[in-house]
């Protein structure tokens, strides 16, 4: 039987919100896991899994895995009993609203509703800036102004989707700030106990 006041969270933001870097230390505070697809995606690969070695062939080339794959590697780790137990921290999907639609199914499934949803926001200029100061390969400014329009195209709407269960953190500050206005946010708002009804009929095609 679920924990029906374990949390649930989605993260929501553009690139450079810091969603990666407040994942884990929510998940410490809310005692749930930090469900990463990134992190996924690296241990479905290490374990050799169908999954696992259909997704590397498209990340070993650069390209996106498609959505069928990161849906089925994504219900794989919701199913599993840590999660079921005490809930998770999710960053990084869903990223449109038919992933969104597929999470509501998977979650009605295992009887596990969705909590909250915590957008992050930020200014691009400022989040172009602080990617930039990370130095990293990829991070270059044309990549990332293209990556926020690729949010504000597909991930931002999802604001709408959740908007019974969403709660807004401005990202600009320092990580410690960020991460105790976070706390104070989720804290000061009801965790739902069903999941949300909304029409998928719409969603568009990844």
């Amino acid at each position: 039987m679920r924990r029906r006041h374990a949390a649930r969270l989605v993260l929501l933001g553009p690139p450079g919100s810091g969603k990666g870097t407040l994942g884990a230390p929510l998940s410490r505070a809310l005692g749930a896991p930090h469900v990463s697809t990134g992190d996924i995606f690296r241990r479905s690969i290490e374990a050799g899994t169908p999954l696992g070695r259909e997704a590397e062939q498209y990340l070993a080339r650069g390209d996106l895995v498609p959505g069928e794959i990161t849906d089925a590697i994504v219900r794989g780790r919701l199913s599993e009993q840590d999660v079921l137990d005490r809930g998770f921290v999710l960053d990084g999907y869903p990223r449109n609203l038919e992933q969104a639609c597929v999470l509501s199914g998977v979650l009605a499934d295992l009887d596990t509703p969705l909590g909250k949803a915590l957008v992050l926001e930020i200014d691009e200029d400022e989040a172009v800036r602080r990617m930039l100061a990370r130095g990293r390969g990829d991070d270059v400014e044309e990549i990332i102004r293209r990556r926020h329009r690729q949010y504000w195209r597909e991930t931002a709407p999802l604001t709408d989707y959740y908007d019974d269960r969403l709660v807004r953190v401005r990202a600009g500050a320092a990580v410690g700030e960020v991460f105790e206005q976070a706390l104070r946010a989720l804290g000061g708002a009801a965790w739902p106990e069903e999941a949300p009804v909304t029409d998928c009929s719409s969603a568009a095609p990844r």
